[in-house]
């Protein structure tokens, strides 16, 4: 686990984000001109770096291996101190001595994404080429990229087959995508609030978010850092405007009503005058410091290209067609990102391709971040199945 500080101030966050890009505070992973990232684009990736976590001891014959996937804003800090933001791990929920991904029992392995900001190669890294950032010159990248570099990742580690893949919104359409193009290398996938393809809402959110971003002067045509500049404004609009799609109207209800925030009275002015107003504008003021704004154009972008049925001539269930891997899909009723409508299409293409699937909705009134947060229903469904999958694996609590 890698020591971090708390940092002390936004200016402070920036900077060590900046170095974070290419020096990141983990483990890392090098590719060399020899071993190129093919992307689905057309263009050889190399050489590129892959940032990641690891947590526990991999056993004598490599098979007790997790794969944790991260969703749209996460990173590979997982389970440790964030070395920018000096929080928790995004999942300890989860991840930990104990806990269902329990760290004492299985060897756990956390990658940034490619095209992410914390590490592995992206439009915020140095472009070997031109020993300058790459910005808008990095090439677009897509959710299958994203899993060929992982795979790459766990090849460089030795790591033939996975134990598990776990994901949840963008981390569950990797999950999803491992069991669809290495299913021979994935026992068993959780898949926790996703789908195999964006919606034409989700599409539209994404692209209001981008044009917040790009709208911004700062932003400079995805130059900004040449000035020592940031599109702050963009993209805390665009990181406000996602929050609202995480959440759900009874949990913005139940947080905040509509209650004023440190006064009694409206002040008639545009301030913050409703404490659901505060919490959004700091949702958005502190996501800047930690992620780059061209990386939010990416990622989104890779969300939104993501469709596993067009891979096989539109019919989903032939991604799965004889798989043995063993499935588990979560939704929550509140989540209108991801609803349950679009895990019961998952659910029933695993079905009509003869996979080993359970599904659970899970009633929550907590909207699609109920995956990141601690409900119990959530956390016991997760253990149980992959307590059953390390029995059916021939994993024991003694495995290390």
């Amino acid at each position: 686990m890698v020591n971090v500080k708390p940092l002390k101030s936004g200016d402070t966050a920036s900077t060590e984000r900046a170095h974070e890009a290419d020096h990141p505070s983990s483990l890392v992973a090098q590719f060399g001109a020899d071993k190129p990232l093919r992307l689905d684009c057309g263009i050889d990736l190399a050489p590129f770096q892959i940032a990641y976590q690891a947590y526990g001891q991999l056993n004598a014959d490599r098979s007790n291996a997790i794969l944790i996937c991260h969703a749209l804003t996460g990173d590979q800090h997982v389970a440790n101190v964030h070395p920018v933001t000096g929080k928790p791990g995004w999942w300890e929920t989860l991840v930990g001595p104990g806990k269902p991904i329990d760290t004492d029992r299985y060897y756990v392995v956390c990658a940034n994404v490619v095209g992410g900001c914390m590490g592995s190669t992206g439009p915020s890294s140095t472009n070997p080429a031109t020993g300058k950032l790459w910005g808008l010159d990095f090439p677009v990248i897509t959710i299958p990229d994203m899993v060929r570099a992982q795979a790459m990742l766990l090849d460089h580690l030795g790591i033939e087959k996975l134990f598990a893949v776990v994901g949840g919104s963008m981390g569950g359409m990797q999950a999803l995508q491992w069991t669809a193009a290495y299913p021979e290398r994935v026992f068993s996938a959780l898949a926790v609030a996703c789908s195999t393809r964006h919606s034409a809402q989700n599409i539209a959110f994404h692209e209001l978010g981008r044009q917040a971003v790009m709208a911004d002067p700062d932003w400079r045509g995805g130059r900004y850092f040449e000035d020592d500049a940031h599109p702050r404004r963009g993209l805390g609009v665009a990181r406000m405007a996602a929050h609202i799609t995480y959440l759900s109207d009874a949990a913005l209800h139940r947080k905040f009503g509509r209650r004023l925030q440190d006064r009694e009275v409206p002040t008639f002015s545009f301030d913050a005058d409703f404490e659901v107003e505060s919490y959004l504008r700091h949702q958005g003021s502190s996501f800047v410091e930690r992620f780059d704004a061209n990386s939010y154009l990416y990622l989104t972008r890779a969300m939104d290209y993501f469709d596993i049925a067009a891979d096989h001539d539109g019919v989903l269930a032939e991604a799965w067609r004889g798989t043995r891997t063993r499935f588990c899909v979560v939704s929550f009723t509140s989540d209108w990102l991801f609803p349950t409508s679009e895990s019961r299409a998952v659910v029933h293409a695993l079905n009509a391709g003869s996979a080993r699937v359970s599904f659970a909705e899970i009633e929550t009134d907590r909207g699609h971040d109920a995956f990141l947060l601690d409900v119990p229903e959530f956390i016991e469904i997760s253990r149980a199945f992959l307590e059953s999958a390390a029995s059916a694996h021939g994993l024991t609590s003694a495995s290390r």
